[in-house]
This record gives C-alpha cells, structure tokens and sequence, in this order.
C-alpha cells in the first residue's frame, strides 16, 4: 500500500493529525498564522514536529462558536469535512509557558479517507492527496489581478470595508487570489466551496461570483452554495 506520495516539500504521509477549525482556510502555497494552547495540540505539535508530520486545517461539517471537544467519547467529535489542506510548519516558536506560535504553508488538499482513534487528545486522518496533484504546480493562466481588485472594490464599497486596493496592486496573482479567499469574510460553507474549486480558474471564478453577491450585477452571476460539500 502506497503511504506517501512525492511533492516539491518532499514525501507526504498518508497519515496525519488535523486541527479542526471553522471558518479557516488554508490554500496551497499560502501561510496562516496560529496560537496553539490547548494541551492537547500542543501535543499534537510535539508529535509534528518529533515526527516532521504536516498538519491538515479542516473545518467542522456543523460551525462550531469554538474549538472545544464535546464531551465525552471520540465518536462525538464534530464531524469533518472530507476535503482539508495540509501545511507544512513554516515558523514555530515555542513560549516560556509552553504555547507555540506557529506559521503554516499550504502544500496540497487532501481528502480524508477514515479518521483515526485519537493520539493524545488530538485527531488524526488517513487521507490521499492524488485528486490534488495540480496543488504543487503553478497554474497555466494566472488569475486575473486588475478584474479581482475591482470586485473587491465594489464589494467593500457595499459592505462598508475598507481596503487598500492601491497596495495589493503589488501582488502577484496567485497569492492575491489566495489571500482574498483566505481573509475575507465569507460563510464556512462559502470558504470551503472556495477550497474545493477543482483548480485556480474555478476558484477565480467562484471568488468574483461571492464578491459579487448583491452587489453589481454586472459582476459574474449569483452564487448559492450546496447545502453541503462531501
């Protein structure tokens, strides 16, 4: 049986733990910060890093108002999305009282196949990465920058948000694409879609459709998400 698969950050392991985690997204090639002080991820980044494991974000299938465990057995844990995002640990200090403030960069998405007994209080998945394999290579035609400022323009002037459009002119447009479905405000259910687009065209094209909601209707059509991704 084949556990690992080859990726331009060396071998993925078939097995890993996964920080459960609603309304974060992670994407290929982009980082996320993370305050980690519960006892049981901080086991979880002992065994990470003693292991050089990656850890998979995945949110909860039903929002949770916080990342507490329910009472009880492990089979009460909330359920999972069966598409998350493995990142690897970029930056990880460790304080005096034992929390670690860490970095994470997305490699790839994986989908789950089964999820494991928990290892010290933390959850962990078997998962292939095969479906994603286009996660470590650079898109053929790169999103189009100038039409997602100008979404992102109309959708604060409707929302009331500031951005600094003229700043993120300077970016490239995959990290601007990335970044913007990463640290916008949208539903758990919308992020995920965003996460799941087969490639980065769709996730353009789904991105200016949900910035585009109620907004302009000269912007790409309405968007309603599923009432479920498997």
């Amino acid at each position: 049986m084949q556990n690992s698969v080859e990726s331009n950050e060396g071998a993925l392991p078939e097995v890993f733990p996964v920080f459960p985690l609603t309304g974060a997204l992670l994407l290929p090639g982009s980082t996320i910060p993370f305050h980690i002080f519960e006892q049981r991820y901080r086991n979880m980044m002992e065994d990470a890093l003693a292991e050089r494991l990656p850890i998979g974000l995945v949110q909860p299938f039903v929002p949770q108002q916080d990342n507490r465990p329910l009472p009880g057995a492990e089979l009460q844990q909330p359920e999972l999305y069966r598409v998350g995002c493995a990142g690897r640990l970029e930056r990880c200090e460790k304080t005096e009282d034992g929390r670690y403030l860490i970095v994470l960069l997305g490699i790839s998405r994986f989908r789950i196949l089964e999820e494991l007994p928990l290892q010290r209080g933390y959850r962990r998945v078997r998962a292939a990465f095969g479906e994603f394999a286009a996660d470590r290579r650079m898109p053929l035609v790169p999103p189009n920058a100038e039409r997602l400022l100008e979404a992102l323009a109309a959708f604060g002037r409707h929302h009331r948000i500031q951005f600094d459009v003229a700043s993120l002119r300077s970016a490239q447009p995959l990290p601007l694409l990335n970044g913007l479905s990463m640290s916008l405000p949208f539903t758990p259910v919308e992020k995920q879609a965003l996460l799941e687009a087969p490639d980065v065209a769709e996730r353009e094209k789904l991105l200016l459709a949900l910035l585009g909601m109620n907004v302009d209707s000269s912007l790409p059509g309405h968007y309603e998400p599923p009432p479920s991704i498997n």
